[in-house]
């Protein structure tokens, strides 16, 4: 009963929203100069537009884009930075640690939902009342893409586009978003940022011998980000990522192998993720059986507002790919960290990053051993 309820209420809506002309103005009284129907034909054309997604969708979308919906967190990110102002909602509530770094006015966008896993499916019923005129997906493709945005978009009447992203293309994405959205000038600036990062961080690691890292997840820390699965790629961009599993995982927790794996893989150095055993790793026989964890080289992610290296594997993995450089490699990262990371915080976040803030943010960042 709730979902034909929802179902209904989903059509009444769009049905409402048709009515009142989804944003398009009234068509002009015709003049004796041209026909009705070839003056309601024009005004249509200068309203709408068509414009063809990274997998080959081509949607009409309204000339001008004012209210931005997005599909996930990854999204929600990446928009985040381009137009705060357009967005009608986010797709996860921020993490606590946001209040200290986003305006509080972003707080109260409705919770719309996501797509795709998570935490909870994306709510039509929000998403209609919202007064979304594009809905905007961002990140690797499914194999089911096509047809289920095609299918989204019949059952709501608001148009829902996919960009596809990875660390390497965001530049591409964010100048195709500026297209969509009108911003074609703030998206240059997120775009060149973009490219430059990783050009910088691929030319470091290739001026150096990598080192053999694990990056290692869980409350247990019995999970590890598997070499070329989606979520690896900046952990084997700048190390030699000793994580070969059979069927590297798609999720954010990485693939489970156990503590027995990790001591057979003895990693020189070691990244945890945030909210993971890092406080609890020192003094422990187990774990001081580890190269990594002996000598001190072992880290945790920064965290604030998002973890810096990737999960969501979104735009803040360029945050990643600074502070891994710096760290691993402090010889070859020839810039100042707290700079790049200021610079990406007025960029992503719209935020003056402080050095209290800052410092905070990478406390956790050196070895145990050098802290103390």
């Amino acid at each position: 009963m709730k979902k034909s309820f929802a179902l209904l209420l989903a059509l009444a809506l769009t049905l409402s929203l048709c009515a009142c002309g989804g944003g398009t103005a009234a068509t002009p009284t015709p003049t004796a100069s041209a026909p009705a129907e070839t003056q309601s034909a024009e005004t249509t054309a200068a309203e709408t537009r068509i414009f063809t997604d990274s997998v080959g969708r081509e949607v009409e979308l309204p000339a001008q884009i004012d209210k931005v919906a997005v599909s996930g967190p990854l999204a929600q990110i990446v928009l985040f930075a381009l137009c705060p102002d357009k967005l009608v909602g986010i797709a996860n509530e921020w993490d606590e640690s946001a209040e200290a770094y986003l305006d509080t006015e972003y707080y109260n966008l409705p919770l719309l939902g996501q797509l795709y896993g998570g935490k909870g499916e994306l709510n039509l019923e929000t998403l209609l009342s919202s007064g979304a005129q594009v809905v905007i997906d961002v990140g690797e493709p499914k194999d089911t893409i096509v047809e289920e945005l095609d299918a989204l978009q019949e059952q709501t009447g608001v148009p829902f586009v996919h960009i596809t992203a990875t660390t390497q293309t965001t530049g591409d994405a964010y100048r195709l978003l500026g297209e969509l959205v009108g911003m074609e000038d703030e998206a240059e600036v997120l775009a060149a940022y973009c490219e430059e990062t990783y050009a910088r961080a691929a030319g470091i690691a290739d001026s150096v011998e990598k080192v053999d890292l694990l990056y290692i997840t869980g409350p247990d820390g019995q999970n590890v980000i598997a070499q070329s699965s989606y979520h690896s790629e900046i952990i084997d961009l700048l190390s030699n990522n000793l994580a070969v599993v059979e069927s590297p995982s798609s999720r954010g927790t990485g693939n489970e192998v156990g503590m027995e794996q990790i001591l057979l893989w003895d990693p020189d150095y070691i990244i945890f993720s945030p909210d993971s055993v890092y406080d609890s790793v020192a003094g422990d026989p187990t774990w001081e059986q580890l190269t990594a964890i002996s000598s001190g080289n072992y880290y945790e992610t920064p965290m604030g507002p998002y973890n810096w290296m990737g999960f969501p594997p979104s735009v803040q993995r360029y945050l990643g790919m600074m502070w891994m450089a710096e760290l691993l490699y402090p010889d070859a990262a020839e810039y100042d960290l707290y700079e790049e990371v200021a610079k990406y915080y007025d960029l992503f976040y719209h935020c003056e990053l402080t050095q209290e803030q800052y410092d905070a943010l990478v406390a956790n960042s050196i070895g145990k051993r050098d802290a103390q």
